[in-house]
């Protein structure tokens, strides 16, 4: 997929091909392209396709996931063989995947591989005990109500600082204990009365212990959920920051030596935090004062080897793929165990693979031809920008600024991680979990202070994800997010390219930068105002029209969160406007020639369609909107399409049509 000149004349295999067109067979002809344009574009491949039991989801992303599982089994199978020297990463790669799946030695461990740890818990009887504890179980990747981390100071984006973010809580979201839609109280109830108390049978608990035990860490949980801040309360950078000194946290929180907590979490020479949420930290603070020591010995083992339970005993972890698997997401059965093992080590080394995974798949010329398509993207955006006319000139100077300075990371890091420190061994799966989460600890402390490395990704190259960090203005898009499954790059024509991956991928993350929250930061990635306030409140007006419009929507009685959602929706709407005009200045856009009977604009909704040809089970869906800034997928495609001049024009959709949006109705922000 992709762009430059050289390739817009690449459509000959597609041309003669229709089996080979990655979007005109895919189709459900019998749905009117008007009425519910996801199902027209994708409902052949999804009639085609159930969900299998193993997943929550389907589509291709999944799809290309599947393709790279077995390509990262033939790097892992040939580690296995080649009997590499210790401390290689050869030798780690092959060791990791051999203690996954030694069932044997994962079954006669059973609990007694945490045996340490939870002697550690057993024996607290203090209150700064327990804080030690909580610096401790922090250090190897355990929630505890701290929630410590190393991150860009955003309102200073060159120093990395300590920040201190809500925490603590088994259920996936704070709302999950206070809704009333029948999805949370069915969740709720089996959290208390089916999970807890077997994870604390599990734990050697008699039953009537269990239940006590469950009793005291769901009001413990709930307590903190209720001094945590709500999905949309969290998007506002402004007020979920609260820069302060150690002394000033030593008054908000007294009942904690912070400092001391700090210095056993390898945070050395601490003297300022930023505190996201400070009601939280002072309900913590309560926490600590107002349940026995005995109620957070229990919700600590409990967070222990609830968090572990997927490298321990089958016991362990089929409860553990029961509850947050199967009620939470809706799957019903595991992954085979090969690839279970597969995507934690893409977790804890994904670097290492990502070298050889790149080696391999990802040519120089694709590279290029991606990076072509960033500056197409940046070109259209600022023409979009010169033609606003809500906007002012002063902060249009500054817009261009900003756009001119995002910095596109393509493909893969030019510099790779150094996992020397990282100590990976045959004898224990869940021993090579801890030590990794200790590594990734230690990486994170290691940068306090430190100038930052604004080469470092947070994504692996054979991800299919991409993302836009407002701190560095950068848009991270890594070679496994270009792939279309079953076809090669060079074979698929520019249309399909500049929807499937400029318009949802590209073009998305670009307009991230000026979306409700990263419109907050400065081409520097500070958190600085920079928009004149009257600017500010037509944009927060037009904003508005797209909250109204996906609060509009729902799925199984459950209304999308329009304030939640509306960075995505803006970078949704955004992606596709400013992609498509850019589409329109190559030779296929130009020449106008149809291809398998789509001219070429058809190609280029029926392209980004592809990118969001997913379908989810009914948990999981319920369980996104609950907890999850993205809109699902099919609105993804039918929200913002409805916005669009173009999209009636070339399906000549009409008043009467289920997704006719009158004209004063359709949102355009950029």
């Amino acid at each position: 997929m992709g762009m430059s000149l050289l390739y817009a004349c690449k459509n000959k295999q597609t041309a003669d091909n229709p089996a080979n067109d990655p979007v005109s067979t895919d189709r459900d002809t019998t749905v009117k392209p008007g009425d519910d344009f996801f199902k027209y574009a994708n409902g052949g491949w999804l009639k085609k396709n159930p969900i299998p039991a193993a997943y929550s989801s389907w589509g291709i992303n999944r799809v290309v996931q599947e393709e790279l599982r077995d390509r990262l089994k033939k790097i892992n199978e040939d580690a296995l063989k080649a009997n590499a020297a210790k401390g290689t990463n050869t030798q780690k790669i092959g060791d990791f995947y051999y203690s996954g799946l030694d069932t044997v030695t994962i079954e006669k461990q059973g609990l007694a591989a945490l045996k340490t740890e939870l002697d550690k818990i057993d024996q607290l009887n203090s209150i700064p005990q327990l804080l030690d504890e909580f610096a401790h179980l922090q250090t190897i990747g355990i929630t505890t109500p701290i929630g410590a981390y190393v991150g860009q100071d955003a309102k200073n984006s060159s120093k990395m600082v300590l920040q201190l973010w809500q925490s603590g809580i088994g259920l996936p979201n704070r709302d999950y204990y206070f809704n009333k839609d029948q999805h949370s109280i069915d969740l709720r109830t089996d959290y208390q009365q089916k999970h807890l108390p077997a994870v604390f049978k599990l734990a050697g608990l008699n039953p009537g212990a269990a239940t006590q035990a469950t009793k005291k860490v769901y009001a413990l949980e709930t307590f903190l959920a209720d001094s945590s801040r709500k999905l949309q309360d969290l998007r506002d950078p402004y007020k979920n920051y609260h820069k302060m000194t150690v002394a000033a946290l030593n008054k908000l929180a007294p009942d904690i030596n912070w400092k001391s907590l700090f210095e056993k979490m390898d945070y050395n020479n601490v003297d300022t935090v930023i505190v996201g949420q400070p009601e939280y930290y002072r309900a913590v603070n309560k926490a600590l004062k107002t349940y026995p020591i005995n109620d957070w010995k229990a919700y600590l083992r409990k967070n222990l080897i609830s968090e572990l339970s997927p490298y321990l005993s089958d016991a362990f972890n089929d409860e553990n793929f029961r509850f947050y698997g199967t009620v939470i997401t809706g799957r019903k059965a595991q992954l085979p165990r090969w690839k279970r093992v597969l995507d934690v080590e893409n977790g804890v080394m994904g670097e290492v693979l990502g070298q050889l995974f790149v080696k391999e798949y990802f040519s120089e010329t694709e590279k290029k031809r991606y990076k072509d398509l960033v500056e197409a993207v940046r070109t259209s955006f600022k023409e979009h920008i010169e033609k606003l006319d809500w906007m002012s000139q002063p902060t249009k100077q500054k817009a261009y600024d900003k756009l001119a300075r995002v910095m596109p990371k393509v493909g893969y890091p030019d510099k790779w991680k150094d996992f020397s420190s990282l100590t990976v061994s045959r004898d224990s799966y869940v021993g090579n979990i801890i030590n990794a989460n200790n590594f990734w600890h230690r990486f994170n402390a290691k940068k306090l202070g430190k100038p930052v490395d604004r080469t470092e990704w947070d994504m692996t190259p054979q991800t299919y994800n991409a993302y836009y960090n407002p701190s560095n203005n950068e848009i991270v898009l890594p070679a496994a997010m270009f792939i279309i499954p079953g076809i090669k790059d060079e074979n698929v024509d520019d249309a399909v390219v500049y929807g499937y991956v400029a318009a949802s991928t590209i073009g998305h993350e670009i307009t991230h930068g000026f979306d409700d929250q990263g419109r907050q930061f400065d081409a520097d990635g500070n958190l600085k105002s920079w928009w004149t306030a009257e600017d500010s409140v037509k944009f927060t007006r037009r904003a508005q029209m797209l909250i109204d419009q996906f609060n509009g929507y729902s799925i199984y009685g459950l209304h999308v969160n329009g304030k939640a959602s509306q960075g995505e929706n803006i970078a949704d709407l955004g992606g596709i406007v400013i992609a498509l005009d850019a589409f329109k200045k190559t030779d296929q856009y130009k020449a106008g020639k149809t291809i398998n009977g789509l001219t070429p604009t058809q190609r280029f909704f029926l392209g980004y369609s592809l990118g969001w040809l997913i379908q989810d089970t009914k948990e999981s869906l319920s369980s996104q909107i609950l907890t999850n800034e993205h809109s699902p997928a099919f609105m993804r495609v039918n929200g913002p399409f409805t916005d669009v001049p173009e999209f009636y024009e070339a399906f000549k959709i009409k008043k009467g049509d289920k997704m006719w949006l009158d004209p004063a109705k359709r949102v355009k922000i950029w």
